[in-house]
């Protein structure tokens, strides 16, 4: 299983404050970029699917304990590998960044680090 944190709050206040400071330019967050326009994108599902992986999508807001410890020391946007020791950072800010909001970018990315 993966996670993936959004540098975001989720709700309707958070995404509304997430949404008028992208359009501000002060709020970004590279994961929301690959997973979202204004809705979710349908290639998003698709490439889940294909991987035949699950990744749990969480805002700041929603995290977990073991989460939140994860993002404490590696920042977030961020996805991670959940396994029986816990956490491995997989991806991180510059690394999504990297991938331009672009869903076939995310899944290369993660099948050079070895899923799919």
């Amino acid at each position: 299983m993966l996670v993936g944190v959004y540098r975001a709050d989720g709700g309707p206040l958070g995404e509304l404050r997430y949404v008028i400071g992208h359009m501000l330019g002060t709020a970004h967050c590279s994961l929301c970029d690959i997973t979202h326009t204004w809705r979710r994108k349908p290639e998003w599902d698709a490439m889940v699917e294909r991987l035949g992986v699950s990744i749990d999508l969480r805002h700041l807001n929603e995290m977990d304990d073991d989460v939140a410890a994860a993002v404490a020391e590696h920042g977030a946007p961020a996805v991670f590998r959940r396994a029986e020791g816990g956490l491995t950072l997989l991806l991180d800010a510059h690394e999504l960044d990297a991938v331009g909001g672009s869903v076939a970018g995310f899944e290369q990315a993660l099948r050079a680090k070895g899923l799919g």
